[in-house]
């Protein structure tokens, strides 16, 4: 029923952003009166929620007569999808995405990091169980999503270890699936991503078997824009980065109503989100080791077969907007 409600409130946000126009220009060098956003739900993305909430990111755009339309969705797919249909301006992503949406056009450029979240990713395991290395998870059932990050996860441990992804037998399943598989002992570990890792820690029955900084995954989250409206408003987004950063900074300041909001937009309490928060750190501004974690990204999905040719991504970030040097 859950699934169900967020599937009706998705169609009737994307119907109200198709009805307002959204991504209509004044036909002036193809400048837009609207910028419109498109956020899942994951902590690497908390300053832009709360932007959301409070209304600043609205106000910070009201002096250049441009207005914000939210879309929402689960997961990065249909997020490339919406992109490229030219539905939706700015998309927040995590790697695996980013490098996708990037290899389906060059239509779209990296404009800034949400986050770097290294810890954000983990293996998890069950209290009792006695792996406790890549060595003993050798010959062992591991519950990932395949192509993601956590998937990503699973090859870096195992090679931290001399091992291969060939040294275990991979099961692929959505992050709702396998708490339940791992509980139910039809895997032995499971890789996943916060919220979820959270979630499972603080029932008790878990632990954390790696995280990502234990095997070198930076975990770097993006900003991605459709290359079109970006460079014809760049001075919109601009203010959106800037804007994005000013709420990272004086986050300790944010309201006990506002993390009211951001705990139910990721199903969590507040106390869990506030604890995830030192996993992330907000800097927006494209930097060489970013560049490095998404090439690093991009050569492990084209060793899966994911992509089918590799490339460098430096070509398309472009840290021009937050310097507002375009």
């Amino acid at each position: 029923m859950k699934k169900r409600i967020f599937a009706l409130l998705l169609v009737a946000v994307m119907a109200v952003g198709l009805l307002t126009g959204c991504g209509s220009s004044d036909n002036k060098n193809g400048k837009s009166n609207m910028v419109c956003i498109a956020i899942q739900p994951s902590a690497a993305f908390i300053p832009m929620m709360i932007a959301r909430q409070t209304g600043s990111l609205e106000a910070a755009l009201k002096e250049q007569g441009v207005s914000v339309i939210w879309y929402d969705f689960e997961s990065g797919p249909p997020m490339n999808k919406s992109i490229g249909k030219g539905e939706t301006d700015l998309c927040l992503y995590g790697d695996v995405p980013t490098v996708s949406a990037i290899n389906d056009g060059c239509e779209r450029e990296v404009v800034g990091i949400t986050a770097q979240a290294a810890d954000s990713y983990a293996m998890v395991v069950l209290k009792d169980s006695p792996i406790n290395s890549p060595q003993a998870l050798a010959g062992h059932k591991v519950g990932n999503n395949a192509g993601s990050t956590g998937h990503n996860m699973v090859d870096k441990y195992m090679t931290s270890g001399g091992l291969t992804l060939n040294d275990v037998e991979l099961v692929s399943a959505t992050p709702a699936d396998m708490p339940y598989m791992l509980r139910n002992h039809q895997v032995d570990a499971i890789s996943l991503w916060e919220p979820s890792v959270t979630k499972l820690i603080d029932a008790g029955d878990c632990r954390i078997l790696a995280q990502g900084t234990d095997v070198g995954l930076a975990g770097t989250n993006t900003i991605i824009g459709r290359k079109e409206y970006c460079q014809a408003n760049p001075k919109v987004v601009e203010t959106v980065l800037k804007e994005y950063k000013r709420v990272a900074d004086n986050i300790d300041s944010t309201s006990d109503e506002t993390w009211q909001y951001v705990a139910k937009y990721l199903g969590l309490d507040v106390a869990q989100v506030k604890s995830m928060l030192p996993k992330y750190k907000f800097t927006v501004e494209i930097q060489q080791e970013d560049i490095d974690s998404l090439n690093d990204t991009i050569d492990f999905l084209v060793k899966i077969g994911k992509l089918e040719k590799d490339y460098d991504i430096t070509e398309y970030c472009n840290g021009n907007y937050y310097k507002g040097t375009y």
